[in-house]
């Protein structure tokens, strides 16, 4: 009887362990995003980053978003694609516009790990407005907007952070309702 006690309470532990843990993984796009996945194995998952994931695979940096990293992503919705005017994204995605394409996704990452809380650190010790630099060697600028996250391209454009701190086994991704754009 002891031992069916203590299976019991096992099975329970068990249950209640997984149901905290997928309380851990937020929703994007319809799936969890789990911490333990890479940015690549994740992504393909949400139905709201298939363009993303489209162009990723267009510009041929799907090794590099599965490596160790670690990497900050701002990650563009489809409805940010769409935004863009008609053929944008038809164009950037063709073989010819690789290299674009490539400068296009790379701004949209920071090296190193960087979560909402390191972005706010840096905004409050910037006086108001951080400096990123990107893996295209472009300026993003984030600051903040009550309290929401805004990024800032080199042409002006500007990005709400919608889903912060999506973590990832190398880095963090932080979903976002516009393309941004280098100069």
């Amino acid at each position: 009887m002891k031992n069916i006690i203590l299976s019991a309470f096992a099975l329970v532990t068990m249950a209640f362990s997984t149901q905290v843990y997928a309380q851990k993984n937020p929703m994007v796009g319809g799936a969890a995003m789990y911490a333990n996945k890479d940015i690549v194995d994740n992504a393909v998952n949400s139905k709201d980053h298939t363009t993303l994931v489209a162009a990723v695979k267009a510009a041929g940096l799907v090794e590099t978003l599965k490596s160790a990293g670690p990497f900050t992503v701002f990650a563009p919705t489809n409805a940010a694609f769409d935004k863009l005017p008609a053929g944008t994204v038809d164009a950037v995605l063709k073989p010819e516009n690789k290299a674009l394409l490539t400068k296009i996704l790379t701004y949209h990452v920071v090296a190193g790990k960087m979560t909402g809380k390191d972005i706010a650190a840096a905004i409050k010790a910037g006086g108001g407005k951080a400096e990123l630099t990107t893996v295209a060697g472009g300026k993003l600028w984030a600051s903040m907007s009550g309290k929401d996250l805004i990024l800032t391209d080199e042409k002006g454009g500007m990005a709400k952070v919608t889903i912060a701190n999506v973590m990832q086994s190398n880095g963090v991704i932080h979903v976002i309702d516009t393309v941004l754009m280098p100069n």
